[in-house]
């Protein structure tokens, strides 16, 4: 019945790491003991403050139809937010709440792209962004990095990439999957790049910002030349352990923010009203209050990367945010290993999953074909299990 699907849909290229996730639990369902490493969800239960945030709203008979856009209150509360947090001054008309930071960022694609426009990706970056430029119709233009210099582009990478066809540029800091962290001074290089080419927009995706370890992301938008053209995309999902609650927001120019309102009203309208309430108050706590959990990743980090560092073959650096690992793996490229020959990222992959019984994620997801990608956003034993699996099979 494959003809009667879209080119569209044909076209889309399935999700590697919901791909991996399924596949793990098929081999589950199978009787195999799989340690999933793969999917990007904290471990953790969304803290109870929030959630007796939730309790009262139910009772409090939160049941109707929501704004498109969110409730007005929740709105206000992301403007105090993006002050607090990022110097970044947005009035509620400039906030659009959605079911998911990544349908946030579908509808900023869908509102700015049109056939043939361009958007340059800084290599590695989340799958869905080329996804999402698909649909579109729209291409994407990866710009790689490396391990050797933190999985950083240049200035001059960036100005290389651009050409006439050039729409958008997506940046994502800290980075999934790498953990990366893009300095105030290194994100001033690239706008100086920018500011040449005005009808450039900028999506900045900080949905990990919460997540770091030492080193305080920065905003694109708060740098002064770019704040007319920047979409700054947030979330509750990552810092809150809030994934199934379906929460996202943008702050943007009041007119991309229209758009974005008009584009969701006639998708998904407003997103769960009782999210939206308990939203209010997570955005508005102090972020010491999840502390909690940004130092028990940082700690698995430190445990990961020491025995990872043990295992010959992994090249390593030390991620500053979110909760991955991201080594290169390319030294076992062209090796037999248990009988099995390994050619790319994919066959690394899959060799992890079916002889040690461990599901991580191909960097080919992610425009790195040299890397897996290592969710920590599990238990110490479950991680010294995985990693003591892949050590038995690689010796």
């Amino acid at each position: 019945m494959k003809q009667y699907l879209s080119d569209r849909i044909q076209s889309l290229p399935t999700s590697q790491t919901l791909a991996m996730a399924a596949k793990a639990r098929e081999l589950k369902a199978a009787g195999k003991d799989i340690i999933s490493l793969s999917l990007g969800e904290p471990d953790f239960n969304t803290p109870d403050f929030i959630k007796d945030a939730a309790i009262k709203a139910i009772n409090d008979n939160y049941n109707s139809y929501t704004p498109v856009d969110g409730y007005v209150e929740l709105k206000e509360a992301i403007c105090e937010k993006f002050y607090r947090d990022n110097g970044l001054r947005y009035n509620p008309n400039q906030i659009v709440v959605s079911t998911g930071a990544k349908q946030s960022i579908a509808n900023v694609a869908q509102v700015l792209l049109n056939p043939g426009d361009e958007i340059l990706l800084p290599a590695p970056y989340w799958v869905s962004y080329s996804a999402i430029a698909t649909l579109c119709e729209a291409k994407f233009v990866e710009i790689p990095s490396t391990i050797d210099n933190n999985f950083k582009i240049t200035p001059e990478q960036l100005e290389a990439a651009i050409s006439p066809k050039t729409k958008m540029v997506f940046f994502n800091s800290p980075n999934n999957p790498s953990g990366t962290i893009y300095s105030e001074s290194e994100f001033r290089a690239l706008a100086k790049v920018l500011e040449k080419y005005p009808d450039i927009f900028i999506l900045s995706d900080e949905i990990y910002e919460h997540i770091n370890y030492g080193k305080k992301p920065f905003s694109f938008a708060a740098i002064e030349s770019m704040y007319d053209r920047t979409i700054t995309v947030n979330g509750l999902a990552k810092a809150f352990a809030m994934t199934g609650w379906r929460i996202g927001y943008i702050g943007a120019p009041e007119w991309i923010a229209k758009a974005c309102t008009k584009m969701q009203g006639q998708i998904t309208s407003g997103a769960n009203c009782i999210a939206q309430r308990a939203a209010i108050t997570a955005v508005l706590a102090p972020v010491e209050k999840i502390q909690y959990m940004v130092d028990t990743f940082e700690s698995r980090r430190n445990m990961v990367l020491d025995l990872l560092g043990k295992i010959k073959g992994f090249t390593l650096n030390i991620p500053d945010g979110a909760f991955y690992i991201f080594p290169d793996i390319s030294d076992f490229f062209g090796k037999t290993i248990n009988g099995v020959t390994i050619q790319n990222a994919n066959d690394f992959s899959m060799f992890l999953l079916e002889k040690a019984n461990v599901a991580t994620v191909t960097g080919d997801a992610f425009g790195a074909p040299n890397c897996i990608r290592i969710s920590y956003a599990a238990s110490e034993a479950q991680l010294k299990e995985a990693i003591t699996r892949i050590k038995n099979v690689l010796a």
